[in-house]
C-alpha cells in the first residue's frame, strides 16, 4: 500500500510511520517544518525517516498539492494541525492550520486522488471540552480555539463521506505521551527541567488533573489497524486512548522516580481552556480494532527519559 501521513516529521506522525514502513508499506510524508517549536527537532526525526525509506514533502498544506499528489496513494493519515492551546496561538492561526488546511487537502484528495481507500482524520479528546470521559455518541462541548478547531475539521471530513464522497473515519486521541513528544508538552518540558534542575511552570490546580495518558506506541499500534478495516470504520468516530487514569501529580512523581530528581515548581495562575479530567471510553476501539493499549505510564515514561537523553544528554 502507499500511504501519505500528514504530519510526518512531528510527534505521533513519525512513530506512524515508522509503523507503517515496518508493516512494508510505502509511505510518503508531508510537513511544513514551521517554527511552532524547533524545526531541528522536526529536522531530527525526519533524517530518521528518511533513513528508513520515507520521502517527505516539505510543503504546507494550504498550498498547491498537486506535486503531492502525482502518485495516488491508498490511505491518507491526516495528523498535521495547530496544536496546543497556548494563548500566544492567536484563533487565526488555528483556524488556517486546522480548518483552512483541512480543506485544502480534501479538495486536493477529490481532485486528484477520489479512489481512496480511507481518510483516517486525527482529532482530539479536547473536542469534548472540560470532561473527556464519555463515548462518542455525546456531543462534543469543546471550550478552547484547539478543541474548536479541530472539531470542524472533523466535521469537515465525515461531511464528505457522508456525501459519499469519500471514505473516511476519525480517530480522537488521548494525552499522548513517549520519546519525540513535543518540547512544550508535560513529559519533555518536566524530563528537560529535570536533567537542567529548572523551574517547572505548574499551573494552578493542574496537579489534581486526571488524564488517560497513553503512550504513543500504543496510538500508532491502533491508527495502524485500520488498514484493510476500511469498510469497518468509514463514517466512524472513535476514541483511542488508554482506560488507565493518572493524575499529573502522579505523572511528576513517576520521573522524578525514574532520574532519581526533585523538580523545583514554578506556580502559576490557571490556564485557560485546560481540561479537567479526560478518561478515555475505548470500547468501540476494541471491538472496531482490536485495539488493547499495553503500555503502562512508568514504562512509558522511562522509554522518554531514555529517548531524551540519548538524544539530548549524552
Amino acid at each position: 500500500m502507499r500511504i501519505l501521513v500528514t504530519g510526518a516529521a512531528g510527534f505521533i506522525a513519525s512513530h506512524l510511520c515508522e509503523k507503517l514502513v515496518a508493516f512494508g508499506h510505502e509511505v510518503v510524508g508531508l510537513d511544513n517544518f514551521n517554527d511552532y517549536y524547533s524545526p531541528d527537532l522536526k529536522e531530527m526525526n525526519a533524517k530518521d525517516l528518511e533513513a528508513k525509506g520515507v520521502f517527505i514533502f516539505r510543503v504546507d498544506l494550504n498550498d498547491d498539492l498537486s506535486k503531492v499528489f502525482e502518485k495516488r496513494y491508498d490511505y491518507i493519515y491526516h495528523l498535521a494541525a495547530q496544536p496546543g492551546i497556548s494563548s500566544d496561538t492567536t484563533l487565526e492561526e488555528y483556524v488556517i492550520n486546522n480548518i483552512y488546511a483541512t480543506q485544502n487537502l480534501l479538495d486536493a484528495v477529490l481532485a486528484y486522488n477520489p479512489n481512496l481507500k480511507s481518510f483516517v482524520n486525527i482529532a482530539t479528546s479536547s473536542v469534548y471540552g472540560i470532561e473527556a470521559t464519555v463515548d462518542e455518541t455525546i456531543p462534543a462541548q469543546p471550550v478552547s480555539f484547539y478543541g474548536s478547531t479541530k472539531l470542524a475539521a472533523e466535521q469537515l471530513v465525515l461531511g464528505l463521506q457522508r456525501l459519499g464522497k469519500l471514505k473516511a473515519c476519525s480517530i480522537r486521541l488521548y494525552s499522548v505521551f513517549g520519546p519525540r513528544e513535543r518540547p512544550e508538552k508535560l513529559y519533555t518540558k518536566l524530563i528537560e527541567n529535570l536533567y537542567k534542575d529548572k523551574p517547572f511552570p505548574l499551573f494552578e490546580g493542574s496537579v489534581k488533573h486526571e488524564r488517560s495518558f497513553t503512550y504513543v506506541g500504543d496510538i500508532v499500534d491502533g491508527l495502524a489497524a485500520i488498514i484493510s478495516k476500511e469498510d469497518l470504520v468509514d463514517g466512524e468516530i472513535i476514541n483511542l486512548g488508554t482506560d488507565e487514569v493518572n493524575t499529573t501529580q502522579e505523572g511528576i512523581t513517576a520521573v522524578e522516580q525514574i532520574m532519581n530528581k526533585t523538580l523545583i515548581i514554578d506556580n502559576k495562575p490557571p490556564r485557560k481552556g485546560d481540561q479537567q479530567r479526560t478518561a478515555a471510553v475505548i470500547d468501540k476501539a476494541k471491538k472496531l480494532l482490536n485495539y488493547e493499549p499495553k503500555v503502562t505510564l512508568k514504562k512509558g515514561l522511562e522509554e522518554q527519559v531514555r529517548w531524551y537523553k540519548e538524544k539530548f544528554i549524552d
